[in-house]
């Protein structure tokens, strides 16, 4: 039986901002106010996230360029990993690198091979100014990597070189949703 409420269900689901939107390419805002407008942004975003049926989204992927977000996503393990982070800091991201297949929300129905750690930990808050530290082993790990990379302004694509980089500006060219 669960306990709480399910996150999101209160959350309204808002459009996804895609790749060329300015929004996704600078690094956002520190969070200062807790109040419950960030409690009401986390909401939205487990919403959209859920609707994109997604495992992570941050809060500039929804065209709010504030450092915040979501994920339930699980490891390579299959223990899934569920909350948020505000103010997120990607403090440590080591092990072996794995070259695995990302995706993103905001380039959807794409992905590409992408270089990632297969351990990082991040340092925040919750939606209540409380410190909070996220550990990530494996897919869970990327999905860290990821989202940290999205509040600073970056997407997966940015970090690809030559011919990946090259065959996934082919197809973001050929997408239905690139302008």
């Amino acid at each position: 039986m669960r306990h709480g409420t399910i996150p999101g269900a209160h959350g309204r689901v808002r459009p996804l901002s895609l790749l060329g939107d300015t929004a996704l390419h600078q690094p956002c805002t520190e969070v200062t106010d807790f109040g419950p407008e960030v409690a009401d942004l986390v909401e939205d975003l487990f919403a959209t996230m859920y609707a994109a049926q997604g495992v992570g989204l941050a809060a500039n992927q929804i065209g709010v360029p504030l450092r915040v977000f979501v994920y339930d996503c699980p490891d390579d393990d299959d223990v899934r990993h569920l909350g948020h982070v505000v103010n997120p800091r990607l403090v440590e991201a080591d092990g072996v690198v794995i070259r695995g297949p990302e995706g993103c929300l905001s380039l959807p129905g794409l992905e590409a091979g992408t270089e990632r750690y297969d351990h990082a930990v991040v340092e925040g808050c919750t939606v209540t100014g409380e410190p909070v530290t996220v550990h990530g082993t494996g897919f869970f790990a990327r999905c860290l990597q990821h989202e940290c990379d999205h509040v600073e302004g970056r997407v997966y694509a940015d970090h690809l070189t030559g011919w990946r980089k090259r065959r996934l500006a082919r197809r973001i060219k050929r997408a239905s949703w690139s302008g």
